[in-house]
């Protein structure tokens, strides 16, 4: 059976002018700034002018991804849709797809097949700007940084002790390490550089987790670019660089609203890795969607050991966020490819496999019931090549075991296909009531941090911190850093730090490599293994499959 391509749906669909989509979600004309007919940023003022009551939130995160995908944004917006069928006033808010995946392996980040955000070629390429906007901000203060140096280095900036890297939105391997500054005095100073991919620069944590222009100044001040000869941090306030960049940002700084295919609003703004950074939307959308919502969806990055763990203990400790409800996405094919099935053979049904699979979300369901205390439903989302077999078979597995599952089919039926879902995330919020509480306090040393991830959310047997990690969390500790949560970057295809062990390995170890401060955002950076800041594109990249004909009409993007 042939399917449209989910950029074919897209562009079937029949948006509506983003005044209409405006009045749906409550917004005045007067904070709304449009960039044409179909998408829109939002004046936060909104926030400080509306005494409207917030709104439920649900968080939505997966199992443990695998190269068979799990369809997280997609239920999302699915579920949404869902619940605005039901009759529910619902806002969803998404991360922003970077250019380096859309080219790449991965593709775009507007959900799929019926459950989309439109429009979706505008969303996955320039959309308003905001990631160019965040790359010319980062790359000013390399700017300002570098010609610190060369007009005489009056803050005794030690080259060889700068951690501020530039970056771009594109997977260009080329860049990651670079030496720059040749050519003779005029031209700088030489030194080894290198490039990270803009999503993972510290300027869009740090928009993300901003709820005003001033935090965001505030923020941005205290970045740390690197250290003096006698190893005292330097900041960008001290290279007086935060006003230019805070003037950069302050357009980007809103929330964008689109429409789902259907209609529903829809903020997609910011987009942190969700390794090195927090991997969530931006605080500000989040919260616009639970001022003009009774229900505000919205998801985490990567699988619930990182993504939901970094939205709850680091975005919802610095935002006074509460979840009222968590829905856990998990597929058949990922399953069994945890199960031990190669990713050739998850076309064939293999309920043995299926049954091996399920305890690694057994896992994650566990740690939002039992570590974070919240509500939870299981999403089994449905792909075309599931045999009614394996549906049932994981339902009843997981019925057996006590786990609330329900089966979501918004890929082939948009909101349609989510309403048994929608009613049952409704029944969750009304009925059982979480108990939220962070995975550790803020008063624990930062290695008793890094402890309590590991153990109680990875489940593993315990920690191994390098002589180098533990002098940088000595050195960060004496520094009053402390006190900050941690974002651990570790692989996403496990629960530990290896990536080949799949499903819900135990008594393993978790090596700390490094440890640096993101100080504009807030929280310490652990890392477990070589996490890649800067993506390279694959043999064969996305790019090759994308067009446009002569009326401007793009095709192969998805």
């Amino acid at each position: 059976m042939a399917y449209l391509s989910d950029i074919e749906i897209a562009q079937q669909c029949e948006m509506k002018n983003i005044k209409e989509i405006a009045r749906v979600a409550g917004v005045e004309d007067k904070y709304l700034e449009q960039y044409g007919n179909y998408k829109a940023k939002v004046d936060t003022a909104i926030l400080k002018d509306s005494d409207r009551k917030n709104g439920k939130l649900i968080l939505v995160t997966a199992i443990t991804p695998t190269p068979a995908g799990e369809g997280k944004t997609t239920t999302t917006i699915g579920l949404a849709d869902g619940l605005r069928r039901i009759g529910k006033n619902v806002v969803v808010a998404l991360r922003e797809p970077s250019l380096g995946p859309v080219f790449g392996v991965k593709g775009g980040a507007a959900g799929g097949g019926y459950a989309q955000v439109v429009p979706m070629e505008d969303i996955n390429l320039h959309f308003t700007g905001d990631f160019h906007a965040i790359g010319a901000a980062n790359n000013l203060l390399a700017a300002m940084l570098d010609n610190h140096i060369q007009q005489g280095n009056a803050l005794d900036i030690d080259v060889r002790k700068i951690t501020w890297k530039r970056c771009v939105d594109m997977n260009d391997r080329q860049l990651r390490f670079i030496t720059d500054g040749l050519g003779g005095r005029v031209n700088g100073v030489p030194r080894e550089d290198g490039f990270d991919i803009t999503v993972a620069s510290e300027i869009m944590a740090v928009l993300c987790l901003a709820n005003s222009i001033t935090d965001l100044k505030e923020r941005l001040s205290r970045i740390i670019v690197g250290y003096t000869r006698d190893d005292k941090p330097v900041t960008c306030g001290e290279l007086k660089a935060a006003g230019a960049m805070t003037a950069l940002l302050k357009d980007a700084i809103k929330p964008n609203l689109v429409q789902t295919l259907e209609g529903t609003p829809a903020f997609v703004h910011g987009g942190p890795f969700a390794n090195i950074a927090h991997g969530c939307n931006s605080v500000t959308a989040t919260k616009l969607a639970m001022k003009l919502g009774d229900y505000a969806v919205t998801e985490a990055g990567f699988g619930a050991d990182l993504g939901a763990e970094k939205f709850l203990d680091i975005k919802c400790r610095m935002a006074g966020l509460t979840p009222d409800a968590v829905v856990m996405v998990a597929t058949i094919r990922a399953l069994k490819m945890h199960g031990g099935l190669a990713k050739t053979q998850l076309g064939e049904e293999n309920l043995e496999a299926l049954k091996m699979g399920i305890p690694n979300l057994l896992r994650h369901v566990a740690n939002i019931k039992e570590v974070y205390k919240l509500p939870c439903v299981v999403a089994v989302n449905r792909f075309p090549t599931d045999t009614d077999s394996e549906v049932e078979c994981i339902i009843e597995e997981c019925k057996k075991l006590g786990v609330n599952v329900v089966l979501s089919n918004v890929w082939a039926e948009g909101g349609k296909g989510g309403e048994d879902l929608a009613r049952e995330v409704v029944r969750l919020c009304d009925e059982e009531k979480g108990d939220f509480t962070f995975s550790y306090s803020d008063d624990l040393s930062i290695n008793e941090k890094i402890e309590a991830v590991v153990k109680k959310v990875y489940r593993g047997a315990g920690v191994t911190v390098l002589p180098a990690a533990q002098k940088e969390i000595d050195r960060l500790t004496e520094l009053g850093y402390d006190k900050c949560p941690i974002c651990v970057a570790k692989t996403q295809y496990s629960f530990s730090d290896d990536p080949t062990k799949l499903g819900a390995p135990e008594d393993f170890t978790v090596t700390v490599k490094k440890v640096k401060i993101s100080a504009g955002a807030g929280f310490i950076v652990v890392l477990t293994g070589d996490i890649m800041t800067m993506p390279g594109l694959p043999k064969v990249p996305a790019a090759e499959r994308i067009d446009v004909d002569e009326n401007g009409k793009i095709s192969g993007l998805f």
